[in-house]
């Protein structure tokens, strides 16, 4: 480690949290219906699209309606994406002339980019066409981070509400979302992008000669375009089959910086707008203090860890002062390719700039462990808030445990119906990740898959179960997923970690929004200063810990010790 790679961080973080108030504070403006700078341009589209879809603006959504209107327009887009990858051999803009995509291959897809999820099996140069990565990906790539943000933006709403029955109405959401804040974003990141040497084109490859006099085919396409908005939308699917690491997405050093501060800039600002929406942004500050706490912890852990280095490859002679940079591009350097390993995990973006299969152990471990805490550092647009602020239900719950009350968060009395919903969406994940773990570490076929054997190899299974129903999408490498039998499970665990996790937020919405706010008293937990922030640390890192440890023991714990022992599988 090195105090100009901690400045290298540190202004990073920066950036990012001075551009995400102005942005928080904008999209709090959108979301209420109020005016805007875009209100002028873009409001009469907005009006259109109401028309033609025959939508009533003014028309609010109980929970149950919010959630049906959820459900229905992603079942909707996956069965236009599904259909766009069996078709795409007799589809136009596929200059490479790709065949159809596999049925469980394209089930998988589907169900990876309408979950938000990303997740990839294939090579995106060497499997998908124009079309299908334009009209099918970068759309579900707009759609779902705005469904995420959406459904954050109810969920906040009930605590906003007093004595209320609506959550808002899902398809003006939706519109709003995507009409005024990720659209414009993207289109700007997309020309900074161009600008740093992203191509941009419809031209399916390119032919160069080596220096050894070699022909070689470069895959190009419209790159900058789809990596804005997977970046902007913690989306993390890559056009490229090495992700972030090719230097087509991730040129230089600048262009790095960019993706790191864009996939984590609107999930911050949806914390921000919360605070905007509830008319209290001390409480959304101990959100951010939280998150950006763990999240900087999880950093400085991957940092410190590459930078010592591999005792395995310092036995075999290979200078420690460099660290680890086996599967790392040296345009980034081990501080930059630490913050984006924790900012992707801690966020659900998944976008990838070094091999994480070939981190350390221990460094290995933090990407995996921060999926396991929900995605919540800040998370996914939209669904990192609703996801801490479950976490948050809880922690106030805890608080009146230990002081013999009925506890409270902002000003809605948390009882026995919240906690039982909310505790349903928790036990989601371990649910997902741990039951199909299992499941495949004892199928010869599922083990046909796996590169390495012993801890590595589990960590392997663990990392894609974990990504999948944390709606993450980053890969540990080293697995071969395109299988029916990982195919068909991951796609189940996407959905589930999506699906079956929001609807008992919604309608723990639901509840929360009938309930009269209530004035704080001298006996309520303060929920906007330093002990609840340590309080909601602890509950995220109990929960973690408790139910994923065991399992992480096996795997990238004990591969650490056996690294140090000078023993590898």
């Amino acid at each position: 480690m090195s105090a100009n790679g901690w400045l290298q961080i540190a202004v990073t973080l920066i950036l990012v949290a001075a551009a995400a108030v102005p942005l928080g504070f904008y999209m709090a403006r959108v979301l209420a219906g109020e005016r805007h700078p875009l209100s002028r341009l873009l409001g009469p589209v907005e009006a259109a699209f109401y028309r033609l879809a025959g939508i009533d603006p003014a028309r609010e959504q109980r929970w149950l309606g919010y959630a049906l209107a959820m459900l229905a327009f992603s079942a909707a887009g996956f069965a236009a994406l599904y259909a766009l990858m069996r078709f795409q051999a007799v589809l136009p803009l596929n200059p490479q002339g790709f065949p159809a995509v596999p049925p469980d291959l394209a089930f998988n897809t589907a169900v990876s980019f309408v979950t938000n999820t990303n997740w990839q099996a294939y090579g995106g140069e060497s499997t998908m066409g124009h079309l299908v990565q334009m009209a099918g990906l970068t759309v579900q790539n707009f759609v779902s981070a705005a469904t995420g943000i959406a459904l954050a933006a109810a969920v906040t709403r009930a605590f906003a509400r007093s004595g209320a029955q609506t959550l808002g109405n899902f398809w003006v959401d939706l519109t709003r979302t995507v009409l005024y804040v990720l659209l414009p974003l993207s289109i700007l990141l997309a020309l900074a992008f161009v600008l740093a040497g992203i191509p941009q084109t419809l031209s399916g490859t390119v032919e160069a000669t080596t220096l050894e006099g070699a022909k070689q085919t470069i895959a190009l396409g419209p790159i900058a375009g789809q990596e804005a908005i997977k970046q902007l939308g913690t989306n993390g699917g890559g056009f490229l089959n090495a992700n972030s690491a090719h230097p087509f997405e991730s040129p230089s050093a600048l262009a790095n910086v960019l993706s790191i501060a864009a996939m984590l800039l609107v999930s911050a600002a949806t914390v921000v707008m919360f605070g905007r929406m509830i008319a209290a942004p001390r409480q959304a500050r101990a959100l951010i203090a939280a998150m950006a706490i763990l999240l900087v912890a999880g950093v400085a852990i991957v940092y410190a860890a590459e930078s010592a280095g591999n005792p395995l490859l310092t036995a075999l002679g290979v200078d420690p002062l460099q660290g680890n940079m086996e599967g790392k591009e040296v345009r980034f350097g081990q501080a930059l390719t630490a913050l984006f390993v924790a900012a992707t995990t801690g966020l659900s973006c998944g976008a990838v700039n070094a091999m994480h299969a070939s981190l350390t152990p221990v460094g290995g471990l933090v990407p995996l462990f921060l999926i396991q805490l929900g995605e919540v550092l800040p998370g996914g647009v939209g669904s990192g808030l609703y996801g801490m602020l479950v976490f948050a239900v809880l922690a106030v719950f805890v608080a009146g445990l230990m002081v013999g009350r009925t506890p409270e968060y902002l000003g809605k009395r948390i009882e026995a119906r919240e906690i039982k919903l909310a505790m349903l969406a928790v036990l989601i994940l371990p649910l997902a990740i741990l039951g199909f773990s299992a499941a495949a570490a004892l199928l010869p076929d599922a083990l046909a898959s796996l590169a390495n054997a012993g801890p590595h190899g589990l960590t392997e299974i663990l990392y894609a179960y974990s990504s999948a129903a944390g709606n993450n999408g980053s890969a540990f490498a080293g697995l071969n997923a395109n299988t029916a039998w990982f195919n068909t499970t991951l796609g189940i665990a996407m959905l589930a970690g999506r699906f079956a996790y929001v609807i008992p937020v919604l309608a723990m919405a639901g509840s929360l929004v009938g309930k009269t706010r209530a004035p704080a008293t001298a006996g309520t937990f303060p929920t906007d200063g330093p002990l609840f922030v340590g309080l909601l640390i602890g509950v995220i890192l109990i929960l973690g810990g408790l139910q994923f440890f065991p399992a992480l023991a096996l795997g990238p714990i004990v591969e650490h010790f056996l690294m140090l022992a000078g023993k590898t599988f």
